[in-house]
């Protein structure tokens, strides 16, 4: 059974105006996926709670480097920047914790992306409207305003659709190149699932996984 936080299917459908029995089982299809990549993938949900267990220890650690980082940023003097270009995760998590946040968020672009190929995959047939709904939801992004832009920002909504479209363009790229038979050696373990960086050059995984 699939369940669904009714108010935010609703509220998301009368802001697109979109026909409302398309638009929820484009949704359904979309969650139905991950059902079947679980199942397909029955290592998947302990491989995934593992990697989730390891960072959700580091809780203590990770705060007292929080506060050791701002204690050292408010006793900078004014000409003094910071590293800027890292970021400061870079500044708060070991090399360790890193790649385990690299690793989960290369499977859940993947995930989250062969879902959305599966939405957009189907036709009319199926979803009389699907065209148009990609297009109002791809486009809405346009309408956000610069506050609510960064609301957005700070909740990690946008980090999130970029896992989405990410996701979505190595999957497809290597459907249309290698066939789906060959993509869903990605589920076949651990060590097929794709790193973060072979998200954004799928040809690095081809080339390590089915060549």
């Amino acid at each position: 059974r699939l369940m669904f936080v009714a108010p935010n299917v609703l509220w998301t459908e009368k802001e697109l105006n979109v026909a409302s029995e398309d638009f929820r089982l484009w949704v359904c299809l979309h969650e139905q996926t991950h059902r079947v990549q679980f199942a397909a993938a029955p290592w998947l949900r302990d491989h995934m709670l593992e990697q989730i267990t390891s960072l959700g220890s580091l809780d203590a650690s990770v705060w007292d480097r929080v506060r050791a980082l701002a204690s050292s940023v408010t006793g900078r003097s004014r000409g003094e920047r910071p590293d800027a270009g890292l970021g400061p995760l870079t500044h708060l998590l070991t090399a360790q914790e890193r790649a385990t946040v690299s690793h989960v968020t290369a499977v859940m672009s993947l995930l989250e992306g062969h879902a959305n190929a599966v939405m957009d995959a189907v036709d009319a047939r199926i979803v009389p409207t699907v065209k148009t709904i990609r297009r109002r939801f791809d486009n809405r992004s346009a309408d956000h305003g610069v506050v609510d832009r960064f609301i957005r920002s700070v909740l990690g909504m946008d980090a999130k659709m970029r896992q989405y479209s990410n996701g979505q363009k190595f999957v497809e790229h290597i459907v249309e190149r290698e066939g789906m038979d060959r993509f869903n050696t990605v589920w076949s373990s651990p060590q097929t699932l794709p790193t973060e960086a072979e998200i954004h050059d799928p040809r690095a995984w081809v080339e390590r996984v089915l060549r």
